[in-house]
């Protein structure tokens, strides 16, 4: 009999709904045991799918002896605490992104990592698209050459409600960390230099509480490449996600996917689809083959794809983003990583 993952999940809001039915129904090689959550309704949710055991107390999946893989789904200050605790209890990790907003926190959920010999995979699930994971394809092996330009567009749909961008940690946090780590996946190298250009130009009160809505990210690779990012919050047409690099011998592209590739022309002009509203249809597949890439990874003992470094570095960008807009400059990566080695020292 195959063997399967014994596994847990905390929180069960929107993506961790996503993850539990994808254990659920798409994953036979592993097994839910236990779900954590506050809300009465998620509890019926995660008792509708026919997890046994559901529990409002985020260390009753954590400390639950037969759990051995945890998929942490809570608001983002949680993740660190939790990680490091299963990581103690020698419980494999899959910590939806960021992995936290500061630096310091994730060294210490790295080393908790590390010291306990656990592995640890973000939920950078755009990696796992189909479409972005060929580009990268091409470009490792080398297909268009030497990487010269990255151009990234990612707009969502609508704005989420003031409320949560209150505590979301910023646009660069929690919504530019995917094309952060995109870039660096893409392009294959570091981001050495980031300067950032932005404003609230959909909701004009974020500004007091030191967002912004609107961004042109420009990002200096190691490798000398040069990439551009430009992030919405509003796009009334749907979910934009493009992404296209050019190099010396080349160029590859990832255009919107869309329900369907037609194109009807008439007096007006050309009329096709919108692309897929949001990041639920946008990315269906590719939350699959994440969670699916975790579960091989810990019953077959090979190295985690996406790691703690990557959440580092997703997110000393993202700080070093704010930095830039609030200071009008470009920002060198290394100011902000050795900020925080001398705070660790």
């Amino acid at each position: 009999m195959t063997k399967k993952l014994k596994t847990g999940v905390i929180g069960l809001g929107r993506i961790g709904q996503i993850h539990l039915s994808n254990l659920v129904h798409h994953m036979p090689d592993a097994e839910v045991i236990i779900a954590s959550d506050l809300s009465p309704a998620a509890h019926a949710f995660a008792q509708n799918l026919g997890v046994a055991q559901v529990t409002t107390d985020a260390y009753d999946v954590i400390n639950h002896p037969d759990v051995e893989a945890v998929i942490i789904c809570s608001p983002t200050p949680f993740h660190v605490p939790y990680t490091v605790a299963a990581a103690q209890k020698g419980k494999h990790v899959f910590c939806e992104k960021p992995l936290d907003v500061t630096l310091e926190a994730i060294q210490a959920a790295e080393k908790a990592v590390s010291d306990n010999n656990v592995k640890l995979m973000l939920g950078f699930n755009r990696r796992f698209d189909a479409n972005f994971n060929n580009v990268r394809h091409l470009v490792a092996n080398g297909k268009i050459g030497e990487p010269h330009i990255l151009r990234i567009t990612s707009r969502d749909p609508a704005p989420p409600p003031v409320e949560y961008l209150k505590v979301s940690g910023g646009i660069f946090l929690d919504m530019s960390i995917h094309d952060f780590d995109m870039a660096r996946y893409i392009v294959g190298s570091e981001v050495k230099e980031v300067f950032v250009k932005g404003d609230a130009l959909i909701h004009p009160e974020i500004k007091e509480f030191g967002d912004i809505d609107t961004a042109v990210i420009v990002l200096t690779f190691e490798n000398g490449a040069i990439g551009v990012i430009d992030n919405s919050r509003k796009a009334v047409y749907g979910y934009d996600q493009r992404l296209e690099i050019f190099g010396s011998n080349g160029m590859a592209k990832a255009e919107n996917n869309t329900t369907d590739t037609l194109i009807h022309f008439d007096s007006n002009g050309g009329h096709s689809s919108l692309p897929l509203h949001f990041f639920l249809e946008r990315y269906e597949t590719a939350y699959r083959v994440c969670l699916k890439t975790f579960i091989d990874c810990v019953l077959k003992d090979t190295p985690s794809p996406v790691d703690a470094h990557d959440g580092l570095m997703a997110t000393a960008i993202g700080i070093a983003a704010m930095k830039s807009l609030t200071e009008g400059r470009s920002v060198k990566l290394d100011e902000v990583l050795h900020y925080a080695a001398a705070v660790q020292e």
